[in-house]
């Protein structure tokens, strides 16, 4: 009977975005896991960590109260130092993908960025992924082929670690 309730009032007019009516306070519950209806600070504006940090102390999930710049990461090989080098941005820390580190230079949209994965138990491992402002891209993968799509890219980062 409670979840059927809680369905009802999560269903009522103005409980969702552009409804009209105000700022979404998000389903019952959502605030308890931090939900305030406020888009998330893109990465590359969230201010950066201000220590050193070693490869196992890369969280394996996004920060979003904070980024890890390249400079501060103590084992870093210069093919993601210089991630950004041409493009004047500097790269950040995102991710883990099973045995890859996802490091990004450069905006998730609407400009140009490259992406770099290096493999945490082989730091000479590493593979970019170039995004064009359009959203068009290229960049090789560990299973030997060249892909067009972001998506595709990291799927091949995600099978090559056997996840």
């Amino acid at each position: 009977m409670r979840a059927i309730q809680v369905a009802e009032r999560a269903n009522r007019p103005g409980r969702w975005p552009g409804s009209g009516a105000g700022r979404d306070p998000g389903p019952p519950g959502f605030a308890l896991l931090g939900y305030t209806g406020a888009m998330a600070t893109p990465a590359e504006q969230r201010p950066p960590i201000e220590h050193d940090v070693h490869t196992d102390d890369l969280p394996p999930l996004p920060q979003r109260d904070s980024r890890i710049p390249a400079q501060r990461w103590i084992e870093a090989p210069g093919a993601i130092r210089r991630l950004g080098d041409d493009l004047d941005a500097e790269p950040g820390y995102l991710r883990r993908i099973g045995r890859y580190l996802l490091w990004r230079a450069g905006p998730a949209t609407g400009a140009d960025a490259r992406y770099g994965a290096v493999a945490a138990d082989d730091l000479d491992e590493v593979w970019t992924f170039r995004l064009h402002p359009d959203g068009t891209g290229e960049g090789l993968g560990p299973d030997g082929a060249r892909h067009a799509r972001f998506r595709t890219w990291k799927e091949a980062l995600r099978d090559a670690s056997g996840a």
